[in-house]
């Protein structure tokens, strides 16, 4: 049986190439993202520290940030199927509040002062976190293939709000649970257990009609590029562009992860306060997805393989200032974390373009959860060795490994070039009835 969406059937939209319901989907999407995006800083700003106190390690402080992003890879697994399986709308509502459980875990494990809790709840608060990314694939579903970029980098810019102002409530959070008699460092967690709840309340209830059902009754009545019949049951996979789109995403999350998740160590053992580097990471995490709608623009109009190479040079700039810069200067480190974060953003709004281009709407969510899959073992992996990197080689030698490092995304990102291959698919499996009207 078809599965069917809020609305009796989908208009004739092929004249403009975008679905009318397409202005809603990603007013509902930003919504959302602003909300979740103050949940995210949680995790950013505090996970590492809040491990340091309770462990009283340097070299352990990298493994919330692995233990988030691990969470994260199964996260990207779970919630691209029930996206495959029901729907973006009850998948991205399902994450959400996943994140918002496992916030509420590490309050719990703070106040109680169980590791184990605490590694438990942040792997937990991961797995809900990956919904923040996959979102953007829902603001692309019903976008004209010329808008893409833009659809899919405007959903990653309403995170900025959320993800600009949460760590600079680091302070007031922490005032509220002292208060509540729960650890300073905990405070950011209460609020995203506020903030993922919000969030998931507003796509499960609003998010209407779903994007990913809406785009395969668009694809189920045209026809097959080769002449077939409308509805077929092959999806074709442009290979090479899902592999380079996957590598570029890879490349730049575990760069920028790495050097991200030591940075507020460093600057705390040269004497810098806390909301010192709650200000470097907000600066860093916004220039993460302020930029999004120039590099969606920049996207559209030379493709995502031009924007993805010119992610490489721009790390390497990010990581060599960060090496090199006074550890005394809160300013030295805000530019090299700024150029942190453009660079992730050029890398991973193309990265996500190509893939997206490459996939059918058959078999879109449960591919793209597991593109995110390979960004989440990255992240893990970039926050795992980044702290045995610093107590070895100190935070110069990460900064100028990982700028290294992010420059093979030239190589990796000029292979698109070449003529893509294409591979065929099943169809995915039938979904159950899940909107009637």
């Amino acid at each position: 049986m078809t599965a069917r969406t809020d609305d009796p059937a989908p208009p004739d939209f092929r004249d403009t190439g975008e679905d009318p319901a397409q202005r809603r989907v990603l007013t509902v999407l930003v919504v959302a993202q602003v909300l979740s995006g103050a949940g995210l800083a949680a995790g950013i700003i505090v996970g590492a520290l809040l491990a340091e106190e309770m462990l009283g390690s340097t070299g352990l402080a990298g493994v919330p940030s692995a233990l988030f992003t691990a969470g994260a890879a199964v996260g990207a697994v779970g919630v691209g199927r029930l996206c495959q399986r029901w729907g973006r709308r009850p998948g991205l509502a399902v994450g959400y509040g996943g994140a918002a459980l496992g916030s509420l875990g590490v309050v719990v494990a703070a106040v109680v002062g169980s590791v184990m809790l605490l590694f438990t709840s942040l792997a937990v608060y991961g797995a809900g976190t990956a919904t923040n990314l996959l979102a953007r694939y829902a603001g692309a579903d019903l976008a004209a293939p010329a808008r893409r970029g833009r659809a899919l980098s405007t959903v990653l810019f309403a995170t900025t709000l959320g993800a600009v102002i949460g760590p600079n409530l680091v302070d007031v959070t922490g005032d509220v649970a002292h208060a509540w008699g729960i650890p300073r460092l905990a405070g950011p967690f209460l609020l995203a257990v506020v903030a993922y709840t919000a969030a998931a309340l507003v796509l499960g209830l609003f998010l209407r009609p779903d994007p990913l059902l809406r785009a395969r009754e668009r694809a189920a009545a045209e026809p097959e590029p080769d002449g077939g019949q409308a509805g077929g049951s092959v999806g074709r996979v442009r290979v090479r562009g899902v592999a380079t789109g996957t590598a570029v995403i890879v490349l730049v999350q575990l760069v920028m992860i790495a050097i991200m998740t030591m940075t507020p160590v460093h600057m705390r053992a040269h004497g810098h306060a806390t909301s010192a580097a709650g200000l470097v990471i907000a600066l860093h995490v916004g220039a993460m997805y302020v930029p999004s709608p120039l590099t969606g623009l920049l996207v559209d109009r030379f493709g995502g393989v031009r924007v993805a190479i010119a992610s490489g040079p721009v790390l390497l700039a990010a990581g060599l200032v960060a090496a090199f810069a006074s550890p005394h200067s809160v300013a030295a480190l805000a530019v090299a974390l700024v150029l942190l974060g453009v660079g992730w953003n050029l890398g991973f709004v193309s990265g996500t373009a190509l893939v997206t281009e490459a996939l059918p709407p058959a078999n879109r969510a449960s591919l793209q959860g597991l593109v995110d899959v390979g960004a989440s073992v990255a992240g893990a992996t970039g926050g795992l060795v980044s702290g045995p990197l610093v107590a070895a080689g100190g935070y110069t030698f990460l900064g100028v490994a990982g700028g290294v490092l992010a420059l093979a995304v030239v190589p990796v990102a000029a292979l698109a070039a070449r003529r893509p291959k294409t591979a065929a698919t099943p169809a995915a499996r039938p979904s159950r009835p899940r909107e009637r009207t």
